[in-house]
């Protein structure tokens, strides 16, 4: 199976230390190189530009894929099937046009001209509001274009507004919602393998906002311990060899933990270790 992940930028780091904490270590991943195997021999990971690993997907180069939501509705191609949120690269891509000029509402631009390095998304977002628009494919400085009357506005990604502030451009409208996710196509999408990967790369993601609390709890302060715990259904309990008292060991949310120590403590639990969960399947 072959996976695609962004081969630099702000994507790459990012999904390789996924795929790692995921158990899928690269090998053999010199600099350079166009793909790499990993310690599953079954699984290689290809190394593409962020915007073609959609049509590498689709055209069956790679098996799956991990790149923007916003990369995956732009090649607008029905053969691939989104099968996981990864939590990182959130953005938006907004509608945004002159502070100072006329233009407050999707309305206005009926009959103008909108750049955009997102044609098929920004024509399928106008397309469903009913307004009639002119698109202009740009490959960069697209905050420029309204103001060399090259365009009257933009739909382009921003993550924080600060550089369309920068450059005097006001919200509109928000086109979509983006992130970055692990998607296939459409005929493998069911596949051991697939899924497999899919399950590794959620455990990951589970993990990360909970921690495991492990502790000695006396037999009679049993009970008080399990209604302190607001764990993830019952906590696993166990006899201690060769003493009296039982383990308890549970999984809480992180923002749950000081509070909860503290209320351990109260019931009579001691001995409370707090550790990382590296991965959670559910």
């Amino acid at each position: 199976m072959r996976i695609a992940v962004p081969n630099k930028g702000r994507l790459h780091e990012p999904a390789m230390d996924l795929l790692e904490r995921a158990g899928l270590q690269v090998v053999d991943g010199a600099n350079r190189k166009l793909y790499a195997g990993t310690v599953d021999p079954d699984v290689t990971v290809l190394y593409a530009r962020a915007a073609d690993i959609p049509e590498y997907v689709a055209d069956g180069a790679a098996d799956v894929g991990i790149t923007g939501l916003d990369q995956v509705r732009e090649a607008d191609t029905d053969a691939l099937v989104d099968l996981l949120d990864l939590e990182f690269g959130a953005c938006r891509l907004v509608l945004a046009a002159p502070e100072e000029g006329d233009i407050e509402a999707v309305a206005d631009l009926e009959g103008g001209t909108v750049a955009t390095e997102f044609p098929s998304i920004t024509r399928r977002f106008f397309a469903e509001q009913g307004v009639d628009v002119d698109v202009a494919e740009v490959s960069g400085a697209t905050e420029l274009t309204p103001h060399v009357d090259i365009a009257d506005a933009i739909v382009d990604i921003t993550s924080t507004g600060t550089t369309l502030r920068m450059n005097r451009l006001a919200e509109i409208a928000d086109v979509l919602e983006s992130s970055v996710r692990l998607f296939a196509r459409e005929d493998v999408a069911d596949d051991e393998k697939v899924q497999q990967v899919r399950m590794a790369l959620e455990s990951v993601l589970s993990a990360e906002d909970k921690r495991y609390l492990m502790m000695n709890v006396p037999d009679e302060r049993l009970d008080d311990v399990k209604d302190v715990l607001p764990g993830m259904g019952g906590p696993t309990v166990m006899d201690i060899a060769g003493k009296d008292g039982v383990a308890v060991h549970a999984v809480v949310d992180e923002r749950e933990v000081f509070e909860t120590i503290h209320d351990l403590k109260d019931v009579g639990a001691s001995d409370v270790l707090v550790t990382e969960i590296e991965r959670l399947v559910e």
